[in-house]
């Protein structure tokens, strides 16, 4: 297991936008992430803000990610874990079922994962708009493993270097009002909001 997976949040602060623009168009399989084959992931989120997020996952896109997020769901691993690193105009991360869960020592937040194994990438064509989900990874590209994001804007800078697993179909108004860190600590959170459920609908 990765002893760091904040690649996500750390290069980005940093200014990964200068790597490079994909500039990819929307493609058929880009637009399946739009349209979303299913299943649905349904989060319902406590703390300083509450409501419900419903994200259709992209079972075509990322098959192998979308197997084991919603594995994890039905065995309620997700359930009270913390969205430990937000970033205003970017993104809102949460997932480590390791050292994420809300009550506890959120210390090494961010620095985990789960009893799964990690993930080969599994790279597309689709385009990380404003509330698509991707999956969090290390320096190594098949490092995913159970933590995810959600895109408050669109980032073409991520566009192939991240696994997309879905899109927000509802609720982005809850995405919207997660609370967010500090952006000199690249977006840890104090007191973050949590996921207090998460349930699949095949």
């Amino acid at each position: 297991m990765s002893s760091d997976r904040l690649i996500i949040a750390g290069l980005f602060a940093l200014g990964l936008g200068a790597i490079g623009g994909f500039a990819l168009t929307q493609t058929a399989e880009a637009q399946d992430v739009v349209d979303g084959p299913g299943p649905n992931l349904v989060i319902e989120v406590a703390g300083s803000t509450t409501g419900t997020i419903v994200i259709d996952m992209a079972s075509d896109v990322a098959p192998n990610h979308v197997t084991q997020i919603t594995a994890l769901a039905k065995e309620g691993a997700y359930d009270g874990v913390v969205f430990h690193r937000v970033i205003d105009g970017f993104m809102a991360q949460t997932g480590d079922v390791e050292f994420g869960r809300q009550g506890g020592d959120l210390s090494m937040a961010g620095m985990g994962g789960s009893s799964m194994p990690d993930l080969a990438a599994e790279f597309s064509q689709a385009t990380f708009d404003r509330g698509v989900v991707g999956m969090a990874r290390s320096m190594d590209p098949n490092s995913a493993n159970s933590q995810f994001f959600i895109m408050f804007a669109p980032a073409p800078h991520l566009d192939g270097q991240y696994t997309v697993v879905g899109r927000v179909l509802s609720g982005m108004e809850v995405v919207d009002a997660i609370k967010k860190g500090d952006q000199a600590a690249n977006g840890a959170v104090d007191a973050p909001d949590y996921m207090a459920s998460v349930t699949v609908i095949e």
